[in-house]
């Protein structure tokens, strides 16, 4: 198991920072084409939270680079460093094709960049896409995240994802067999209402189900969060459910450690809303401190 630090340092033999990016895309869960009002955690950014608000591209991408400099202490510009455009916000393949080449390409022309990473949902890969990413994975790395939260259909139908386990399944062996170099993703969420820590763990085993090859693989594990101005919200404010103290979360993320082969690449592991609109849990919004517990729990171990 690796953390994604060090994947992408052993891959390209420096630090590489992903800089979010917004394609300004809808969700078929939203616009009406399969539902309405997306996931009933995702805020009105589609997750994109702290992108840069513009409809220009390269201001997004200059402002996230600024952004990252500033964090890392200008330690990126003084070392070799790479930047991963990362096109987050929403269902990032879901639009007019012309228009998301355009900006996929666009993206890949700014300076320093490795290669092209892009969170969609696993119903959401046409043909074009497709055969798009697997012309751009020949001279770029390419890195594609698939939404899939839990593999309880009944939580899934309960959250509005609109999608089944069957539509991953088909995306991930899509994607393996069409663009075999491309390096995939899968987005959990623990602590969905109703769900206990087999479920949690369960979903986990599913995707494992689903890399038995021997090849690196990503997976991005969260605790859920709740924001303003979504469903979520409402159920929280009604006590309809209760989001995971801090050692409940952990306890469950150490088991789900515990089962990752070598190959699996951890991409994240909690989950830190802006606290701007963040309502609960508020362990989650002091993010040291949750790092300093994670030190203990897990990674020293």
């Amino acid at each position: 198991m690796l953390f994604l630090s060090d994947f992408y340092k052993n891959k390209f033999g420096c630090k590489v920072y992903k800089i979010a990016l917004d394609a300004h895309c809808t969700c078929p869960n939203r616009d009406g084409t399969k539902g309405t009002g997306g996931c009933i955690f995702c805020s009105q950014s589609g997750s994109g939270d702290f992108i840069e608000n513009s409809v220009f591209l390269k201001k997004q991408f200059e402002e996230g680079v600024c952004l990252v400099e500033k964090k890392a202490h200008g330690r990126s510009g003084k070392n070799k460093a790479l930047f991963l455009p990362y096109f987050q916000s929403f269902t990032s393949t879901y639009g007019n094709f012309e228009k998301l080449k355009e900006l996929y390409l666009e993206a890949l022309s700014f300076k320093n960049v490795c290669g092209l990473a892009i969170a969609t949902r696993p119903d959401c890969l046409s043909f074009q896409i497709v055969e798009l990413l697997k012309k751009i994975s020949q001279k770029f790395f390419v890195q594609i995240e698939l939404g899939l939260q839990t593999s309880c259909e009944q939580t899934g139908k309960f959250i509005n994802r609109c999608y089944t386990n069957d539509d991953y399944k088909n995306a991930v062996a899509l994607l393996k067999n069409e663009i075999p170099d491309a390096h995939i993703v899968t987005h959990l969420i623990f602590g969905l209402p109703g769900e206990k820590k087999s479920d949690m763990l369960k979903s986990v085993d599913f995707v494992l189900d689903n890399f038995t090859e021997k090849k690196f693989f990503g997976i991005k594990i969260t605790n859920l969060y709740v924001v303003k101005n979504t469903v979520l919200e409402k159920m929280f404010a009604e006590g309809k459910f209760e989001c995971m103290e801090m050692e409940e979360y952990f306890e469950v993320l150490k088991l789900a450690f515990e089962k990752m082969p070598e190959k699996a690449v951890i991409h994240r592991f909690t989950g830190d809303p802006p606290k701007k609109i963040a309502i609960a849990p508020q362990w989650a919004l002091n993010k040291k401190s949750v790092l300093n517990y994670a030190n203990k729990i897990l990674i020293n171990r």
